[in-house]
Order: structure tokens, then C-alpha cells, then sequence
């Protein structure tokens, strides 16, 4: 099937865009790829200091410099339910390099802290600050020059974004991405939304509500819903970085463990010399990004990744936009409904056909390019395939699913969900932002109505809990942002916002901050930017001030006239977010964080055209 006109479009204009950087970052990766392997060119301490803890037969294959070295960089905690499986991977790594003539060390961790613990909290504020510093702690855990090859073991939100970024600089080396699956399905979503709702609006006390939660997230494995953990998880193999239906196969099984094996002994035969040699950085190119869009659009995926595909094309070279994700999502249709698009969990969308179906489906309408280099030595035909458990404790691979089993959760090309992805950039007199409408009912997708302006979640509870909310409305929550407080999400704003929906209002959120795929059914305009700290004029909005909100056309309005707007003083935060838990420290973070259409990132030297 040839490549539909619009993702040939986009991709020849990334490419174009992209030529100086991409030219450059090739380049490096090209340089650092002459004294391969690194750890021969070492001084003979430098060596010794790198074997000295391992065993003999390990220490052995590394004195003789025979055979891969594979370095592990993991998320490993035992507090992430998502990445409390990682503790026994680096040993059933280990065992599968010998098996080939390999060896493999944990090169360091990586910190992977928990939204869903801190959500709310201002502990939420590190959130997206921890993606830099999962980056930067990948470039020192590959800084020892010791390794032929890498293994990145992450799920969650910001981790697997930060590990992607801080991998790419070191693109030269062949690597491979190990998850640890979702957790089985607990209390329906449906329910726990249910809960979650009535507790807002004080009908239920805290003990029902933490009995929902409970029976949510109830053992180790990613949270089911599809939000930005299982998004990432996506992305991975959609861009040839996991092995094909691996994805959703669940922690602590048999057929989870033999993954972790073949991935293994995969990666030792990227890294040998010869024609399997496959870099990362080859790996994820114009194409594969494009790709990973695609898929985005899909599946309904988390609109974190508005900032996520930006930051870790950048860290390759690509330079991507806001309306690449907008084109590219006109022409791909939603093929999912998984909550919160939908009532179903990651499990029951694995059931019905999962990433081997919907790639299939893709490919079928030209919506990916199947010509990419993969991880896995094959184009993405070779991910319309399943693996099973053989009868050693191996796998095989059977053909994908040909048909959905669950239209209500995952459906083909001839019978989508809605004809587009579902994502908008909206601009206007406010700025510019991104709207997620595949979550929400099309007779929502325009508001129009009176501001209430705040400059906390905490202050829209109080607002909420008074009673003050009787008419519609557009709650406007500034100060927000990268540079005002590292960009939280908002999550606690969507219990009160769905009741006042539920009683028949039109309500909407316009916020400098952000939501992840678990935003729910609100319209919401995220990721405003320029933010309110920034000048943006969404610091001079006013209680009263009607904004537009138009999902439709892609409009952002505050309906004051422009003199009127300009000569209002700007807003200064009245909410101070940076002392406790540690948010002082990354001072530094916040002074030099580039805008969210670029990334919200620190690494603004990788974004040079």
C-alpha cells in the first residue's frame, strides 16, 4: 500500500525542516561510532575498575574483550507498581548474554517517580523536570564507555521520554526497550470514575473512595488505563524499539520472562559486527517519528505527548511542530475506545487483536511507513505477529489477529470510532494550545462562555465546594507553566468539572498546564502558551471576560477588544511554587525551560535548526 499523501507530506517536511540538525546529530553518532567497541580503547585501570565486581566468567569474557557488553539502565523502584517488576530483570538479562557469549552490567538508575502518587501534591511540580533529569542520568550511566549495547527498562510517564532522550546521545549504540507489562484488570474504570465523582461532590466519604482507588491499582504492572505510561509503551514498539505484541503481555508470567530473554540476545546481535549492526539512532528517524504520530492519533493517546515527541525527536535531530501532530491527525482515524476514551482497560484492547491488529490496519491504509529500520531486523510487516510460549519456555511467533474480537474496544479501518485522530491546535487572541476531542462529545467541542480565572487546582475545589459554580463557564487556570512551576497536571480539576457538566452546564478548561491521556471528558485548551509567567495573554484574563473555545475550527479567543487586552496590567501569581519537596533545586530548570510547543524542555541547544 503507498503512503497516504498527507503522511508523505508531513514526512518530507519534517525532513526538510530537520536537515541541519539531523545532518549533525548523524554525524556525532557516526564519530563516536569509529572507536567501537569503546571499552578496548580504555586504560587498563579504567578496565579493572569496571569488571572488578563481576563474577569470574563474566570478569573473564570482559578481560578477553570478546563478545557484547550490554549496559542496563533501569527504572527499577519498588514504590512504581509499573516498574516494581524491573527487580528481577538485570539477572534474567544477565543469564540470557551468557547464554550468546555476552555479558551485561546495570550501567546505573534512573528516577522514576509516580503521578498518580503526586498528583495533586507539590511533588507533582518535579514531574516534568524529572524527564531531564532521567536524561541526564542515562548520559551518566553510559558516560563509563564500557558497553557495546544498552537496555532501557521504563513505563511510566516521563521516564521512558527522558530515557529516549538521553539514549539518542549515545545513538551510536545498538538498543532495545524492556517493559514490564500492565497489571491485570481490577475495579472498572467506569466505576472508579463513578466513585471518584460522587466523593467531589461530598456523597461518598474518603474510606469509599480509597477502597475504589484500591481495587484500581492493585498489584504490580502499569496502570491499565491508557494514559502516557501505556502511550510510551505504544510508541516503543510502533517504533520498532520493543519485539513485535510484546507490549502488553503481563508482568510476572512465563511469556514475560522469555520476552525479557529474546530481547536480550537480540540486542547482543545488534551489536555485533556484521550486517545485523543496527544503532539507535538509525532506528528512530523522520519515518519511525512520523510513525509514532500515527499510532498517537490511533489509539487516542495521552496528549503529554504534545510535548514528549517533540523533546525526544529533538534529542535525534527532528524538528517536529504542533501542526506536523494537528495534519497528521486530520487523515488518521481513532481506531480505540480504552478508557478514558472508552470503558475498556490496556488488557481488553490486548485481547481484541492489540498492537498486531491495529498495525495491520495501518499499514493497509498507508498510514505508516512500513520501510523503517527496526530493532527487530524486519520493516513493521514484521509486527503483524504475536508471541506465544513454545514448548521449551521460548517464543514463537503466530500471525496477528485478522479481525478485532471487540469492536467496542478496537475497531478496523472501514468502521472507526471517528473519522480523525482527535487532536486540535487552537490559536487566537490567547495564544495557541491543544485540544484532545476524541475524548470528548462532539456537542462539547464549542464553549462559550464567562471566565473564572484562578491560579490553583486547589482554588477551583474551593470554588467548586462553595457552590459558586452555577452557570456555564471556562475556568481558566494560569500560572501553570514550565517556567511558573514546572507544568503540573491538573487531575484534581476533573472531578468537579465533570459534575458541573453531569448537571447540564457547558463548561471548559483553559489552562497554561497540562493533562495527560487520562483527561477525561471536559473540552480543555492545555499547554496555552505563551504561558501567563511568560507575558502570555493568558494573564490577563479577567473574571467575567467570556472566552470561545472552538474545538470545530481551532479557535482560542478572549472576546475583549486587543487595546483593551494589552493595556491591562499581567497577573502575578498569587500561589508560590518554588520551596518544599525539593523544588527550590531545580531553580535553575525553570529559568531556562523552553516553551511547551517546543518541548517544555532544558535542552534547548538539540532544537538549533
Amino acid at each position: 500500500m503507498a503512503v497516504h499523501p498527507r503522511i508523505a507530506e508531513v514526512t518530507s517536511r519534517i525532513v526538510e525542516r530537520s536537515r541541519g540538525p539531523r545532518g549533525r546529530y548523524l554525524e556525532m553518532i557516526q564519530a563516536a561510532a569509529l572507536t567501537q567497541p569503546e571499552r578496548h580503547t580504555l586504560g587498563c585501570a579504567n578496565q579493572a575498575h569496571g569488571f572488578a565486581a563481576c563474577g569470574p566468567e563474566d570478569k573473564a569474557a570482559l578481560r578477553s574483550g570478546t563478545g557484547p557488553n550490554l549496559g542496563i539502565v533501569t527504572a527499577y523502584n519498588d514504590m512504581l507498581s509499573a516498574h516494581q517488576p524491573f527487580e528481577r530483570f538485570p539477572e534474567l538479562i544477565r543469564a540470557a548474554a551468557r547464554e550468546v557469549g555476552a555479558t551485561a552490567q546495570v550501567a546505573g538508575g534512573v528516577p522514576a517517580m509516580c503521578d498518580g502518587v503526586t498528583q495533586g501534591e507539590p511533588g507533582m511540580e518535579l514531574s516534568l523536570f524529572s524527564r531531564e533529569v532521567i536524561a541526564l542520568s542515562t548520559a551518566v550511566a553510559l558516560s563509563h564507555r564500557t558497553f557495546d549495547a544498552a537496555l532501557f527498562l521504563g513505563v511510566c510517564d516521563k521516564i521512558v521520554p527522558g530515557l529516549v532522550i538521553g539514549a539518542l546521545r549515545f545513538g551510536h549504540l545498538p538498543s532495545m526497550f524492556l517493559p514490564a507489562g500492565p497489571m491485570t484488570s481490577g475495579l472498572s474504570n467506569d466505576e472508579k470514575s463513578r466513585i471518584r465523582q460522587l466523593h467531589a461532590e461530598g456523597k461518598v466519604g474518603r474510606d469509599a473512595l480509597l477502597e475504589a482507588e484500591a481495587a484500581s491499582y492493585h498489584g504490580p504492572g502499569t496502570c491499565t488505563f491508557y494514559g502516557t505510561a501505556n502511550t510510551n509503551q505504544m510508541l516503543m514498539e510502533i517504533l520498532g524499539l520493543h519485539p513485535p505484541g510484546s507490549t502488553f503481555v503481563n508482568p510476572g508470567t512465563p511469556l514475560r520472562d522469555a520476552i525479557v530473554r529474546i530481547t536480550t540476545q537480540r540486542v547482543a546481535q545488534l551489536a555485533s559486527p556484521g550486517p545485523s549492526h543496527t544503532p539507535l539512532g538509525t532506528v528512530i528517524d523522520e519515518r519511525a517519528i512520523v510513525n509514532g504520530i500515527v499510532g498517537l492519533h490511533a489509539t487516542g493517546g495521552s496528549t503529554n505527548h504534545t510535548l514528549h515527541l517533540v523533546a525526544m525527536a529533538a534529542a535525534g535531530g527532528i524538528h517536529i511542530t504542533w501542526d506536523d501532530l494537528a495534519d497528521i491527525a486530520e487523515v488518521v482515524p481513532l481506531l480505540c475506545r480504552i478508557y478514558p476514551n472508552g470503558k475498556a482497560d490496556v488488557n481488553h484492547f490486548h485481547a481484541a487483536g492489540g498492537m498486531g491488529f491495529l498495525i495491520g490496519e495501518l499499514l493497509r491504509g498507508g498510514l505508516l511507513h512500513e520501510d523503517v529500520t527496526t530493532a527487530w531486523g524486519t520493516g513493521l510487516a514484521g509486527y503483524l505477529v504475536e508471541p506465544r510460549l513454545d514448548g521449551d519456555g521460548g517464543v514463537r511467533w503466530e500471525p496477528a489477529a485478522a479481525r478485532s474480537s471487540d469492536a467496542n474496544v478496537l475497531r478496523g479501518l472501514d468502521n472507526p470510532f471517528h473519522p480523525t485522530g482527535g487532536l486540535r491546535v487552537l490559536r487566537g487572541s490567547l495564544g495557541q494550545a491543544v485540544m484532545k476531542t476524541s475524548a470528548v462529545p462532539a456537542d462539547r467541542h464549542f464553549v462559550e462562555a464567562p471566565a473564572r480565572v484562578f491560579d490553583s487546582q486547589e482554588g477551583v475545589q474551593r470554588a467548586f465546594k462553595a457552590g459558586e459554580f452555577d452557570r456555564d463557564v471556562v475556568v481558566v487556570v494560569r500560572f501553570q507553566g514550565p517556567r511558573a512551576n514546572g507544568m503540573p497536571e491538573l487531575h484534581k480539576l476533573m472531578p468537579p468539572l465533570s459534575a458541573l457538566q453531569d448537571r447540564g452546564l457547558r463548561v471548559a478548561l483553559v489552562t497554561d498546564g497540562r493533562l495527560s491521556g487520562a483527561s477525561g471528558k471536559v473540552p480543555g485548551a492545555i499547554h496555552v502558551t505563551p504561558e501567563a509567567l511568560a507575558g502570555g495573554p493568558i494573564g490577563r484574563v479577567c473574571d467575567g471576560d467570556v472566552v470561545r473555545v472552538d474545538g470545530t475550527t481551532g479557535r482560542l479567543e478572549v472576546l475583549v477588544s486587543p487595546a483593551e487586552l494589552a493595556a491591562r496590567e499581567p497577573a502575578v501569581p498569587t500561589v508560590r511554587a518554588d520551596q518544599g519537596v525539593g523544588r527550590e533545586l531545580f531553580a535553575p530548570f525553570r529559568a531556562v525551560v523552553g516553551t511547551a510547543d517546543t518541548g517544555a524542555s532544558i535542552f534547548s541547544l538539540l532544537q538549533e535548526p
